[in-house]
């Protein structure tokens, strides 16, 4: 297998068409499998940068568009859907392409992790106490229910602290590291693995994310995100980057945000085990796809 992971913009998806041609001049017959948080929603594909019918239909893509976008969805679910698809694209003889800047979603799909599944219930009422108490409430009561995790989250880290809460009320023990972050730096995958980490010079992405954005709002994306919203939309599909943003119209907000995503994005390619660093700055998709494809030789 091979796994392309990097920063929104970067280029991802046209490096792994590039090497898609070169695999199948070597008489293979590859298939990319979307490892994205929100691609996987069906009605956002052009707020979520999914790859086009005209990028599908040089490279099949999988895991893109196979949920409603009003249904929540999470890590866990995604990783049994992509387990199977890799596995029938093995069995079947094709190599997959990993393709994704989610850090999480890329580790469930080339490893087994121990992903708790979501308590909505539980939540939903964890969400409320939040609201109406504040995140330092929380943090006393998970102290009194368990320790060792409110030791590891901030009083104000509300987000976790709904999460470890909400967990407990399901009768479920929440991970040591919340999230299930100690997991996501371990080497073993399910299948060997080439992993490349795409990166490019800081004002070079800073212009390309622009660039990107203006292109999302050209094809439509404003129309599509408020087309969504009177449709209904799943809480987990409205964390879309840019979501919120266009929705109220505001470009340079969204812009700001993806630049803020990047940050983060590039904190996950650091901490991943065993990742081959690209920079692709002023490079082609085909020069860097005869890189990747050389490490493949190689190996």
């Amino acid at each position: 297998m091979i796994a392309i992971f990097g920063p929104t913009g970067v280029g991802k998806t046209e490096v792994a068409i590039a090497l898609a041609e070169r695999l199948r001049a070597d008489g293979e017959d590859p298939v990319a499998i979307s490892a994205d948080a929100l691609q996987v929603y069906d009605g956002i594909q052009i707020l979520s940068g999914a790859a086009t019918e005209e990028q599908c239909a040089r490279l099949e893509h999988r895991m893109i568009g196979v949920v409603p976008v009003a249904e929540s969805f999470s890590a866990g679910a995604y990783s049994v859907l992509a387990h199977a698809e890799i596995d029938a694209a093995l069995a079947a003889g094709r190599r997959p392409l990993v393709i994704g800047g989610t850090g999480l979603y890329l580790r469930a799909a080339l490893a087994e992790l121990d992903l708790r599944p979501p308590a909505p219930e539980a939540r939903a009422r964890v969400q409320r106490a939040l609201t109406a108490y504040g995140p330092e409430a929380l943090h006393a009561e998970l102290a009194r229910r368990a320790p060792a995790i409110a030791e590891a989250i901030a009083p104000a880290d509300g987000r976790r602290l709904v999460r470890a809460l909400e967990l407990l009320d399901s009768g479920i023990e929440p991970p040591p590291a919340p999230g299930g972050d100690s997991q996501l730096w371990a080497t073993d995958t399910r299948h060997p693995t080439l992993l490349a980490g795409l990166v490019m010079d800081r004002d070079a992405l800073r212009e390309r994310i622009d660039r990107r954005v203006d292109a999302m709002v050209a094809a439509g994306a404003i129309e599509e995100v408020k087309r969504v919203d009177r449709e209904g939309v799943s809480s987990t599909a409205r964390k879309a980057l840019g979501f919120e943003e266009l929705l109220r119209g505001d470009v340079d907000a969204m812009k700001a945000g993806t630049r803020r995503y990047v940050k983060r994005q590039l904190t996950w390619l650091r901490k991943l085990p065993g990742v081959e660093m690209i920079d692709v700055t002023g490079r082609t998709p085909e020069d860097v796809a005869g890189e990747l494809h050389a490490m493949i030789g190689d190996g």
